[in-house]
């Protein structure tokens, strides 16, 4: 019987330093700024419901599931304190004072990482679909992973049916190695590249140190005047790093920004 006990505390503590090791090891800061303008009505856009639940809350509870940390970031925008109504407790928060862009809100969080974890996971707070089991596939990283930065990308069969909307995502290009060397915007894409069925959700794990030095070398010289956490993608290649990537199923990598989404995500729920 004392053998038994000390045997189960044994493990408990286990449990305990291996909880305590990865939520010193990773942040995930879940961005949900954004107003959802074609969603129609004052609501934030993260607020809407899918089977009845805020589609944050849904991705939510999946990173708390997971394991990998206690509480996500969650940036939200300085004109709404609903999300933070409606989360509560359960999450920490960061607040973008303006929408200008991906990369301008994660370094709106900056002061939950710097100095204080080593991995930075970024998620979308309008990607209800994420699986608690694919964000614990993270934890599998290991400690002598020295790469900057890592993808999520989802390959599709075809942008048919409910696959369409992610015809309008950048391409993934890669050599004849199969590493990447580029990430091609839709825009940008030759019709050779546009039959590409690999593809970028935007959802990333970049190294703390190197996303600290980095994200003040971002510039907002574009259309939309606003500072994109893709240019880290082509930083990182131009700085000669080698980008990793981590392929996860399609239904998960599903958005919503219109209401035609909103139905899309609860058929695939």
């Amino acid at each position: 019987m004392k053998f038994e006990l000390e045997n189960s505390l044994f493990r408990i503590r286990s449990l305990r330093f291996l909880r305590n090791m990865l939520n010193s090891e990773f942040t995930v800061i879940i961005l949900a700024a954004g107003k959802g303008k074609r969603m129609g009505g004052d609501l934030p856009k993260v607020l809407r419901t899918v089977k009845g639940r805020p589609i944050i809350s849904c991705l939510v509870d999946s990173v708390k599931k997971s394991g990998l940390v206690k509480k996500p970031v969650v940036v939200v925008c300085n004109e709404h304190n609903l999300v933070q109504e409606t989360l509560g407790e359960s999450c920490d928060y960061a607040v973008q004072s303006e929408q200008l862009g991906t990369g301008h809100a994660v370094a709106a969080a900056k002061s939950h990482f710097e100095n204080k974890t080593k991995k930075i996971i970024v998620l979308y707070g309008d990607m209800p679909l994420i699986a608690p089991e694919t964000v614990a596939k993270l934890a599998t990283f290991k400690e002598e992973d020295s790469s900057v930065l890592t993808l999520f990308t989802t390959a599709v069969k075809d942008f048919e049916d409910w696959r369409k909307s992610f015809y309008n995502f950048g391409r993934i290009i890669r050599d004849d190695a199969g590493e990447i060397i580029a990430i091609r915007e839709k825009k940008d894409c030759s019709p050779q590249e546009l039959e590409i069925k690999e593809v970028n959700p935007g959802l990333y794990i970049f190294d703390g140190r190197w996303l600290c030095q980095n994200l003040g070398k971002l510039d907002n010289k574009n259309v939309q005047g606003e500072y994109y956490l893709t240019d880290l993608v082509k930083l990182a290649m131009e700085q000669g790093h080698k980008i990793n990537s981590i392929k996860i199923d399609s239904k998960e990598c599903v958005g919503i920004n219109t209401p035609e989404e909103l139905l899309l995500a609860e058929s695939l729920l």
